[in-house]
């Protein structure tokens, strides 16, 4: 038995099929762990969820930003802007279905020593903190109100984590840094808008995991969200958006041993 962690898969179905028959997967006996982000920007998110949901057992997904915007366009809260391909879906004959499997997937998911997360954590956060506010927003996004909490996150105005947060604020902001996280300053301020090369970030913020003495720094994170760093392997960091759907790769990493499988992306 063998597990398989997948990044960043954005609807790029063709790019997936190839990369799970590379890795030889037997649903009998291994499991693929997605790290998010499942639809949206490529040509065939309806067939990566059908696939994903039909594995059952055999796959684990958390979700990604990409999947919250799926699920609120799909209950009316946002519109679709033009590089939105998430339309197959919202046409789909089994869309109230997919929608509703998509939104009862983790946040954050934890086995052995492995923490599954879209984008990564707060420097002040443990694993443990952590997967306590994520189950807070699963199960508001589980509950029937759960477009409230979609309404919160999609305000347009800025979210920043707090811990004197309550109600959806305290939601909302737990869900974007889950699901949007990259740069931070050492405080956990986070910068929203930035997504290029670690490099350059703006003055005075640092990718999520260098932040020194972060609280979650012996645990072992596999993530994804940032195609700009791409395949970015330490000790206790697993990042594995190599940018498929913009002509990048599609990764697998087996977490036994970690070995890297890829799939070169024709389709994004």
């Amino acid at each position: 038995m063998a597990t398989y962690a997948i990044g960043d898969v954005q609807g790029c179905f063709s790019s997936l099929e190839r990369l799970v028959e590379q890795i030889a997967f037997d649903p009998a006996h291994d499991r693929l762990w997605f790290v998010g982000d499942l639809v949206n920007r490529g040509p065939d998110s309806v067939r990566v969820l059908r696939f994903v949901k039909n594995l059952k057992d055999a796959a684990t997904t958390v979700l990604g930003n990409h999947d919250l915007f799926l699920i609120a366009a799909a209950g009316g809260v946002v519109s679709l802007r033009p590089k939105d391909t998430v339309g197959d879906v919202l046409a789909a004959v089994d869309r109230d279905e997919l929608i509703d499997w998509l939104r009862r997937q983790n946040l954050l998911y934890r086995s052995g020593h492995f923490t599954l997360v879209h984008a990564g954590l707060l420097p002040q956060w443990t694993v443990e903190e952590a997967a306590l506010l994520a189950s807070e927003v699963e199960t508001a996004l589980r509950g029937p109100d759960f477009h409230s909490l979609l309404r919160r996150l999609y305000s347009g105005s800025g979210l920043q984590w707090s811990a004197d947060l309550e109600g959806l604020s305290r939601l909302a902001a737990v869900t974007t840094v889950l699901t949007r996280l990259r740069t931070c300053s050492e405080t956990g301020i986070m910068e929203s808008n930035y997504s290029g090369p670690p490099g350059d970030a703006p003055m005075g913020f640092v990718p999520w995991y260098e932040i020194p003495g972060r609280r979650s720094e012996t645990s072992r994170i596999v993530c994804g969200h940032w195609a700009a760093l791409g395949l970015h392997l330490t000790d206790n960091i697993l990042a594995l958006d190599s940018g498929c759907v913009w002509g990048g790769r599609l990764t697998a990493l087996r977490l036994e041993d970690r070995a890297v499988f890829q799939t070169v992306c024709r389709n994004g």
